[in-house]
């Protein structure tokens, strides 16, 4: 019998962007379940709540992935993936800055739980300059997101930060 290879793709989604669902689809692809997990950071100041988050991401894979399951979690890592008998975490990376934090993470996990490996995945070429930090910034200044998001999710960004968005171009 062959055992389901299980990976967490953890993050606090805040938003969710398209940097993130490309991991997502290739995570879904390599792995026989992928759980992407919210994390409650506190040392993040979240724009959406743990529940919007959740119901973003719900909305985004419930139909296109299979093997996709959404959850919450606290708490430290390697405790949630042992709880869910994963075996290897997945981690984002878009520059050399996300590698040198993402390392020492992954030491750290390590060191705590030695049976569950760290994956690192670069995210595609063209989504390398994006994260959420940048997604809320542009939002929150009314600039366009379009193009680094997932159009599903465009409407609900949009109606968080209550602005004018100025779209000229189509990213």
């Amino acid at each position: 019998m062959t055992k389901t290879k299980i990976a967490i793709y953890p993050g606090s989604f805040d938003p969710v962007t398209n940097g993130h669902l490309d991991i997502i689809d290739r995570g879904s692809k390599i792995f026989d379940r992928l759980i992407v997990a919210v994390l409650e950071n506190p040392r993040k100041n979240a724009v959406f709540s743990a529940k919007e988050r959740l119901n973003m991401l719900d909305l985004l894979l419930e139909k296109n992935f299979a093997n996709v399951e959404v959850d919450y979690y606290q708490g430290l890592l390697v405790d949630y993936a042992e709880q869910k008998n994963a075996q290897v975490i997945i981690k984002g990376l878009r520059a050399i800055s996300d590698f040198e934090y993402e390392f020492q993470m992954a030491m750290i996990n390590h060191k705590l739980n030695p049976s569950v490996e760290t994956m690192f995945m670069m995210t595609s070429s063209k989504f390398s300059y994006l994260s959420s930090s940048i997604v809320k910034e542009v939002a929150s200044y009314g600039g366009c997101i379009k193009g680094l998001v997932p159009d599903s999710l465009y409407d609900l960004i949009l109606k968080k930060f209550d602005v004018d968005m100025k779209c000229n171009k189509i990213v």
